[in-house]
């Protein structure tokens, strides 16, 4: 079926339904969401075949920003265009925003009562089995030769030493994979060429709504809100590999560059955003919220949250309205699926970082700075959130519990043996 073809038949009223229904169901992460995607728009309805699936798939781990919701936002224009393209990647975001929203509005409310304090060192346990079950699938996956152990390796190093930020490694992974011989070179006929000036014209559409209310907090000199604008603009353009990859130089911004959290709180924000719907990226807002709140109480806070969201999704519906019609033409070209691959297999080392960051964060409660490495003082080790690591583990990857299962029980059990230990 031609894409003419299916925009004919496919009404905007079932598009809402299906990418609705999406949209409240994607729990679980980037796999799971994108599982969920292909039973819908492939097995269980004729709308797109598995070659232009795997295609788009292909297309969207190349991007900067969350793969699943960049995929969603893709389908649907490659089912509706443009429109079907809003309808697809907004709905997947928005249900997730809401609840992400009011989950922030309660930890600001009612973090502080010591039964929710307890409870969250339960959540920051169930955090480093979450992450330790990240590692552990995807460098099953990318981690198939000597280059790509090698990748993954200078990536853990370069982050843990502190001598490259996270966007360096990134670019020179995609650099040294793009110098590697070509695996499988195609011998099939080039799509049609686009023409420059629709996409030149779609480029200045989308850029100008990103930057529009950047400007705007420009012209009322809301420094604070101009700096969050800023640095999460920063961050949807680096964030390749997905959440997991990107949390570990949020963090070291976040927490350490502009202070506007504490590491505990960070982990909670990702604890949270693992219980909503939609992308995991969507602890931004999360993050955006509790920063503005700490800043300049609840109105600088609902303001932070929506210029986070802002920052964080409009560049992803840039590069997808901007870059879908050439999706055909760039699978066609071999070096740069062994960028993605070296990317990939930098990842693993990007989120092994981040697992040990977050593990001697809450295995011990003191730090100490030893040239430009953070070491844990293991006379501060913590015996019950280790307990709590250990149950995590069990429970995620040892019994396979869903993992909102997985922190309701972690959460439970650190509040009642807090007051024990």
């Amino acid at each position: 079926m031609s894409k003419s073809s299916k925009m004919e038949q496919i009404s905007l009223s079932q598009l809402v339904r299906v990418f609705g229904r999406i949209g409240l169901l994607s729990f679980g992460g980037p796999a799971a969401q994108i599982s969920l995607m292909h039973r819908e728009l492939v097995e269980q309805r004729p709308w797109l075949e598995e070659k232009e699936f795997l295609g788009a798939l292909s297309f969207c781990m190349m991007l900067p920003g969350p793969e699943a919701m960049q995929l969603a936002t893709y389908t649907g224009w490659k089912l509706r265009g443009t429109l079907g393209g809003l309808i697809g990647g907004l709905l997947f975001v928005l249900p997730g925003a809401l609840i992400i929203a009011a989950l922030a509005a309660l930890y600001v409310a009612f973090g502080e009562v010591s039964a929710v304090q307890h409870a969250f060192v339960g959540v920051q346990a169930a955090v480093v089995a979450v992450v330790l079950q990240a590692l552990i699938r995807l460098s099953g996956k990318v981690l198939n030769d000597k280059a790509a152990w090698l990748a993954a390796m200078v990536a853990f190093a370069a982050l843990f030493t502190q001598m490259l930020p996270f966007p360096a490694v990134i670019l020179l992974a995609a650099l040294a994979g793009a110098t590697l011989p070509a695996l499988q070179p195609t011998n099939s006929p080039k799509p049609a060429s686009v023409p420059f000036k629709r996409t030149a014209r779609t480029v200045l559409i989308w850029g100008l709504l990103w930057a529009a209310p950047v400007a705007l907090l420009i012209v009322l000199q809301a420094q604070f809100l101009i700096d969050l604008a800023l640095f999460f603009s920063k961050l949807a353009v680096v964030t390749f590999g997905g959440a997991y990859a990107v949390l570990a130089y949020m963090v070291q911004a976040v927490v350490q560059e502009h202070q506007w959290l504490t590491t505990p709180q960070m982990m909670d924000a990702l604890g949270l955003a693992e219980t909503t719907p939609g992308p995991l990226i969507l602890v931004t807002q999360f993050v955006g919220h509790l920063a503005g709140y700490q800043a300049g109480g609840t109105g600088l806070a609902v303001l932070a949250g929506l210029v986070t969201l802002w920052c964080t999704f409009t560049p992803c519906f840039l590069w997808i309205f901007a870059g879908a019609p050439y999706v055909e033409r760039l699978l066609h070209a071999p070096r740069l699926g062994n960028a993605l691959r070296m990317i990939s297999a930098s990842v693993v080392g990007v989120i092994a970082n981040l697992g040990l960051w977050f593990a001697l964060h809450v295995l011990f409660s003191k730090h100490q700075s030893v040239g430009p490495v953070t070491l844990p003082n293991l006379s501060s080790f913590e015996l019950l959130p280790a307990l709590l690591v250990l149950l995590g583990c069990g429970l995620l990857l040892g019994l396979r519990l869903p993992l909102v299962i997985v922190l309701v029980i972690t959460a439970v059990a650190a509040i009642f043996a807090a007051p024990l230990m």
